[in-house]
């Protein structure tokens, strides 16, 4: 696939890929960082350089099943955001997560909107939906700032000590 970049006011969204193994490596290996998290923490770097292996591997096919961006605020490469398209629903998954040295400065809901931007624009997608266990207030705060109505409350399961947890959904359909 073409390389995608986009870029808002303070940022550039970029492919995410195995250069960004330490950065990435730093939050997503972070127990608070990834408190709220269902695929995190990472328990060491080969998991995570497997994970952007994965993901460098998606971005170089001709019509990639999901896009990963990375975040770099000021060449600082700071967090994700990504599109999970659900085939042939015309439905896709709005996921983010930023390292906590830049939690609450508008970096999570400036980027995410330019990837629910990207994934109307340039995917087609006809309603994005996210996910944020409803601990997550910060989250679910980017969410209704980019428009999102909270769908209904369900459970949750992490695959470790945390359990289960009541979990919030929301959805956005594109505007026409």
């Amino acid at each position: 696939m073409e390389k995608v970049q986009i870029k808002t006011e303070r940022l550039l969204l970029r492919p995410l890929g195995t250069e960004d193994l330490e950065a990435f490596y730093a939050y997503a290996s972070d127990v608070e960082n990834t408190r709220y998290m269902i695929y995190f923490p990472h328990c060491d770097r080969e998991q995570t350089r497997e994970f952007l292996e994965a993901v460098e591997a998606e971005w170089e096919k001709e019509s990639p099943s999901f896009y990963e961006f990375s975040i770099l605020a000021d060449g600082v490469q700071i967090g994700t955001a990504s599109v999970y398209p659900e085939g042939g629903e015309g439905c896709g998954e709005l996921a983010w997560m930023l390292h906590k040295a830049y939690w609450h400065h508008g970096y999570a809901t400036e980027a995410a909107t330019a990837v629910r931007d990207f994934a109307f624009a340039s995917l087609g997608l006809k309603k994005l939906y996210a996910h944020c266990d409803c601990r997550n207030l910060a989250s679910a705060c980017v969410m209704e700032r980019l428009g999102m109505v909270r769908e209904c409350e369900q459970e949750r399961v992490y695959s470790d000590e945390r359990g289960a947890a009541r979990e919030y959904r929301y959805f956005l359909p594109r505007q026409q």
